[in-house]
């Protein structure tokens, strides 16, 4: 077994680990809702998202070519490789990855232990463009393609991460209100029942679309560390024991839940109804399933976030926690450029030590870190029992009774 194997090994270890944290931080994106309105209980409801996640992850590959060849710049203008890359079986390569992964890992459990909501995806990339900027400048990321079509991360990346939020608000606030309208004079019991059956079945179709982004984020990675080492070849497609690979390990941490996120979002964003909820799956599903075709690689948490902050202002008297907002929009600005510097943080720890051993360096520090986030969550552990008990939260105490008069406030 050669040293450059184990780099590989390790950087495909690290790889699935990030997309495992994908899952349990997202599970959120598509449950919290259903939970929040008793719809599905939280076992069922992770369950059911689990494995609907790992059918969706084989329904398209769009947005994993789109990681595969839209972020860093592999290959010179005339289209050959870039030595300082692809060197000793792509060691320059490998070690870029594997320190934007575990730049990507770190502050998704940073921002799980805070119960926000922040943008896996947009962790993932800020790793690995900080990495990239580290090993070889601002011109090593592909910020944009050849200007004929939307390419590189401005296109790919940037332009999405600001307009889906705003689509998804738009979109669920219009349809909440046309349901609330629809049903006027339905007694309200009998909303909430038949809201609750019509929820399942957005919920389903939002974690299906939850698969078909996020699992192939990590399949785009894992795929550009084979073309590193040697042992794959295409940028158009991607092997199948990757798909199945990272298509269970989101399935898995999905089904661990990540219940404080699931708890933040289902009961610290909006105090949501049925009818809210299906409004807001409905309007999630439609962005995510749509940019998937499309190979934009968006953040499936800003747009879930958005459609349930949608659903509340267009809801007539409803509640809008506007200080829990502003934490979330915050830890959206900071998510890309934060990953990036512990990114480029990695980088350089693992080049200063050289080898395999570097990058062994930085898997441990990622670990340890890890380890010591989960110790601490444990002093104020949210499970299954607790994520839908009442929500209470000095710094929003200003808030919580702010209605939102009209529908928007």
């Amino acid at each position: 077994m050669t040293p450059e194997f184990v780099l590989l090994a390790l950087v495909v270890i690290t790889a699935l680990a990030f997309d495992f944290t994908n899952g349990f931080h997202d599970t959120a994106n598509a449950m919290a809702t259903s939970i929040a309105t008793k719809a599905l209980t939280p076992k069922a409801a992770v369950t059911l998202s689990a494995v609907l996640n790992l059918v969706g992850a084989f329904l398209s590959v769009e947005v994993a070519i789109t990681v595969t060849n839209a972020v860093i710049r592999i290959q010179n203008a005339d289209g050959s490789p870039k030595p300082e890359l692809m060197a000793d079986q792509g060691h320059g390569l490998l070690l870029i990855l594997m320190a934007g992964l575990a730049g990507a890992i770190i502050w998704n459990i940073l921002t799980w232990l805070w119960g926000l909501p922040s943008s896996s995806s947009h962790a993932l990339f800020g790793g690995l463009i900080g990495a990239t900027v580290a090993s070889m400048g601002w011109g090593g990321v592909k910020w944009v393609g050849d200007g004929t079509q939307l390419d590189g991360v401005v296109g790919k990346v940037i332009l999405p991460a600001l307009l889906s939020p705003a689509i998804a608000i738009l979109v669920a606030m219009v349809g909440t209100r046309l349901v609330f309208k629809i049903t006027e004079g339905v007694a309200e019991r009998y909303q909430e029942t038949s809201f609750r059956w019509g929820q399942i079945g957005t919920a389903s179709l939002l974690s299906l679309s939850h698969g078909t982004n996020d699992a192939q984020k990590t399949m785009g990675v894992v795929t550009l560390a084979l073309i590193a080492s040697g042992y794959w070849t295409d940028t158009t497609e991607i092997p199948i024991w990757v798909k199945f690979a990272c298509a269970f390990a989101i399935a898995s941490g999905t089904y661990i839940g990540g219940w404080r996120i699931i708890r933040t979002m289902g009961k610290g964003l909006v105090e949501i109804s049925s009818p809210q909820g299906m409004a807001a799956e409905s309007s999630s599903a439609a962005v995510i399933l749509t940019s998937s075709q499309l190979g934009f690689a968006l953040s499936t948490t800003h747009v879930c976030t958005g459609s349930i902050l949608g659903s509340g202002l267009g809801r007539k008297g409803a509640t809008v926690r506007w200080g829990v907002a502003g934490r979330m929009g915050l830890a959206w600005l900071t998510t890309l450029p934060l990953a990036g510097l512990v990114g480029a943080g990695m980088w350089f720890v693992g080049h200063l030590i050289g080898g395999p051993a570097g990058a062994f360096v930085v898997f441990g520090i990622m670990a340890l870190a890890a380890l010591y986030m989960w110790w601490q969550s444990r002093a104020n552990r949210i499970s299954h029992h607790n994520v839908n008990d009442e929500w209470v939260d000095e710094k929003d105490s200003s808030d919580i009774d702010v209605p939102v008069s009209g529908g928007v406030h």
